[in-house]
């Protein structure tokens, strides 16, 4: 009866040190997984403003705000370079409709119309059906910035994001 008991035993501790294994191969990759939304997001963000210049008339140093050019320096004159391959989201613009966004940030407006009040980030995820994970909430955070910076959402409480009049209008609700 002991050795059956010594063998259970033995499994039990060979299976204990298996769990422990895969949950610290998890957390790596969980990690690793974190690290790299978090790099796409910077690279989209950086290609978005790259699109953005791109696509604003080159008027010499004197563009920016303070008059030194977008970058707080002053701009070389020459062709802009055509970002292809990125996809932009628009500012939003009288009569200008959701097709012209990719269809994730459609979707993101389609769940706010329906909602009919502002909602956030992790409150979204669910709606669209992604996982309840740390980084899709951060991932789509990104988007419902980049919709707020261009004119399709509103933030007035800060984390909690709606569609704007304007916008919603254009849904007929």
């Amino acid at each position: 009866m002991s050795s059956l008991l010594e063998e259970l035993a033995r499994r039990e501790a060979a299976a204990r040190e298996r769990v422990e294994r895969l949950r610290e191969r998890l957390t790596a990759e969980e990690e690793t997984l974190s690290r790299l939304v978090v790099t796409r997001q910077t690279v989209e963000e950086i290609l978005q403003e790259t699109a953005s210049s791109a696509q604003r008339p080159q008027t010499g140093a004197g563009d920016g705000p303070d008059g030194r050019g977008m970058m707080g320096g002053d701009r070389a004159a020459g062709p802009s370079t055509s970002p292809i391959g990125v996809v932009t989201v628009p500012r939003w613009r009288p009569g200008m409709n959701t097709s012209v966004l990719p269809r994730a940030y459609q979707d993101v407006l389609e769940v706010l119309t329906d909602a009919g009040s502002g909602m956030r980030a992790g409150k979204i995820v669910a709606a669209l059906g992604l996982p309840g994970e740390a980084a899709k909430a951060e991932g789509l955070r990104s988007k419902l910035k980049r919709l707020v910076e261009r004119g399709w959402l509103s933030e007035e409480v800060p984390g909690v994001f709606a569609v704007t009049e304007q916008v919603r209008t254009r849904f007929g609700r």
